[in-house]
């Protein structure tokens, strides 16, 4: 290292501020730890555009709770690891400050924003050293850094960040929703102007399922039982149908998962996903009868709309 790239905080301070307050996902997706994110690959390209830029390279994905933010963030992850990225992005870093870790065992603001600050000014003095790899930070609840965000352990934070952003120095990624970046970050004008919007929309219902599909084998293999694509489509229906105060995919992923440990909890692993632990599931979290989940019309309809997506899948694989 030239004497031009000697840094106020070292490599070794810095690697262990990432290993005590960071997730590294990239590492984690490199080792295989992440199912396939499927039906994000348009908010992931923006996101990669916003990054390359020279000026405003900070991104915020706006979405309601439950669509998916953080996923988009494991996708683009997978992206670098599998060198799927330009080569402005090659062998980058993209690590999540859990700032509840962060803040474990600090006594007041001071003590945290000494924990939080060498971990800003090494990543920004490696930032314009050509020989670096990209460091990206993503705050999830980025609304709860900013001053006005009564009650959060972490307000006040981004007046510490905000030299570093204007200077552009950082690249940061922030996750919330439109209604909080809109009560807590666009109030404050010169913190709105460093990060480009990217809207994540809540999937329709053949989305939901296209991720369903995707996420399937992870959570065969962990349960140890198979699920049919009518189970999956049944998901879909029935938490659009009963949970509408929660979003997609979320809500139906939490399904699938409590469905097939009821079955398991049941029947032991083998078999195949059952309609009755599918009702009963649905049923707890809505307080609805099982019983009464059951509609055989409707049920018809899911086969029939199965059957007529998976043979339009087979032709035109064909």
């Amino acid at each position: 290292m030239t004497e031009q790239w000697q840094y106020l905080v070292t490599n070794e301070e810095l690697e262990e501020l990432f290993r005590k307050y960071c997730t590294d996902f990239t590492m984690l997706a490199r080792q295989g730890r992440y199912g396939p994110i499927s039906g994000r690959d348009q908010e992931v390209d923006e996101t990669i555009l916003i990054l390359l830029q020279k000026g405003r390279k900070n991104a915020v994905l706006l979405a309601p709770a439950g669509v998916g933010k953080t996923a988009m963030v494991v996708a683009l992850a997978q992206r670098i690891a599998d060198d799927n990225v330009p080569d402005y992005l090659q062998d980058a870093r993209l690590l999540e400050i859990d700032l509840a870790r962060m803040a474990a065992g600090t006594s007041g603001p001071a003590d945290f924003q000494e924990r939080f600050i060498p971990l800003c000014k090494g990543v920004a003095e490696r930032y314009h050293n050509p020989n670096n790899p990209r460091t990206i930070l993503f705050i999830d609840e980025i609304h709860q850094i900013m001053p006005g965000c009564a009650g959060s352990a972490y307000a006040g934070l981004s007046d510490v960040m905000k030299p570093y952003l204007t200077a552009g120095d950082m690249m940061v990624i922030g996750a919330t929703t439109l209604d909080e970046f809109r009560m807590y970050v666009a109030t404050d004008p010169a913190l709105d102007r460093r990060f480009q919007k990217v809207f994540l929309k809540t999937p329709d219902t053949l989305e939901t399922y296209n991720i369903m599909k995707a996420i399937r084998p992870g959570f065969e293999k962990h349960h140890g039982v198979s699920v049919s694509n009518v189970s999956l489509m049944l998901i879909v229906y029935l938490t659009d149908e009963h949970m509408r105060k929660r979003n997609q995919p979320d809500k139906s992923i939490i399904t699938l998962d409590s469905a097939m440990a009821h079955y398991v909890k049941e029947h032991g692993k083998g078999g195949e996903l059952s309609m009755n632990s599918i009702y009963y599931m649905v049923g707890r979290e809505t307080g609805l009868n099982k019983a009464a989940l059951h509609d055989e019309k409707k049920l018809q309809r899911v086969i029939k709309q199965v059957a007529e997506l998976e043979s339009d899948a087979i032709n035109y694989s064909i």
